[in-house]
């Protein structure tokens, strides 16, 4: 360890990765998961596997515990680590896959590929994929990552064990967040962690690098600060503005909105999904809940294929605002 990383509170690492759990047992959250990839590490019988969930969640930390544990200090000889968003064709199946599952190697039964992504390869590479995974299953254990397991074809989720990772809990990012800020010597506020644990979602990754940015300054990591840094409406201000459309007062709720997206620069997608975590903070009957999720379901697809966000969300409080 270099003098720099030495120093509490160094900000120049990037804490992501300066925090990765190195063994499948400080992963927080999956008990469950690692418990059966422990397993399989044990027995030193690993098959191909499939880890599906949203980002941030631990998909990337456990495959890399996996080589780590399986193959020691040498684990990167034996691990090659790919991304499929980044290289989609079929070339980068037949070629550097096959490419390091051809080459010799001693002191171990198989290698590992990790294929981040997959779910962004094209259905001519994951057949392709299919075929290499059989091709060289006596010495290749391949380890894939996706977000949505449907995009997988089955006869690659038939040669896989799934694992589903689901968001974080609260609690999990919570501590772990607490521990980077102790051992980082930083003064983090009960109600900065609370907004950490609000704007990541569910998502660790999320919730490190927010935590970084705002110690950046080096002074006291807050609610103002988390906030600001992680361009994040205040849960308390995605409220109002709702409420005030339901009571009709529909110029002072767009008057909120523009507040939010001029003033506080935050993303009209962001916006969306703040407002469907909100959707059953609000005084709805069944009937009025799901009416406010058909709209904001509405407002999610249009911008997601484009149209203005602006518009978007002013037509949705109009809706709100003109509800009997």
């Amino acid at each position: 360890m270099s003098e720099a990383d030495a120093v509490p509170g160094n900000r120049e690492e990037i804490w992501l990765e300066k925090y990765r759990p190195e063994r499948l047992a400080d992963i927080v959250g999956h008990e469950a998961i690692v418990e059966r990839l422990e397993s399989y590490v044990e027995r030193d019988d690993l098959p191909h596997l499939l880890f599906a969930g949203p980002a941030g969640v631990g998909k990337t930390t456990a495959a890399i515990a996996v080589a780590r544990e399986l193959y020691g200090e040498d684990w990167n000889e034996h691990f090659l680590e790919l991304n499929a968003s980044d290289e989609r064709g079929i070339d980068v199946v037949r070629d550097r896959i096959k490419s390091f599952a051809r080459t010799s190697f001693g002191g171990v039964d198989h290698r590992i590929i990790f294929l981040d992504e997959a779910d962004a390869l094209t259905s001519d590479a994951q057949s392709a994929l299919r075929r290499t995974m059989e091709q060289f299953s006596n010495n290749v254990r391949f380890i894939l990552s996706c977000n949505y397991s449907s995009q997988i074809i089955d006869p690659i989720q038939s040669r896989c064990a799934v694992f589903r990772f689901s968001p974080l809990s609260d609690a999990a990012v919570d501590e772990q967040i607490r521990r980077i800020a102790a051992n980082e010597d930083i003064e983090l506020t009960d109600d900065g962690v609370e907004a950490l644990v609000y704007a990541a979602d569910g998502d660790m990754r999320k919730a490190i690098n927010g935590l970084q940015a705002a110690a950046v300054t080096g002074g006291v990591v807050d609610e103002d600060a988390v906030f600001e840094i992680t361009s994040t409406a205040r849960p308390e201000d995605i409220r109002e503005m709702v409420t005030l459309a339901l009571d009709g007062d529909f110029t002072a709720a767009r008057s909120r909105l523009d507040d939010l997206i001029t003033s506080e620069g935050i993303a009209g997608d962001d916006i969306v999904d703040q407002l469907h975590r909100s959707v059953w903070e609000f005084d709805l009957d069944d009937q009025a809940a799901v009416r406010l999720l058909d709209r904001i379901g509405e407002a999610d697809y249009r911008i997601t294929e484009g149209a203005n966000e602006r518009i978007q969300l002013e037509a949705l409080l109009a809706s709100l605002a003109l509800e009997e």
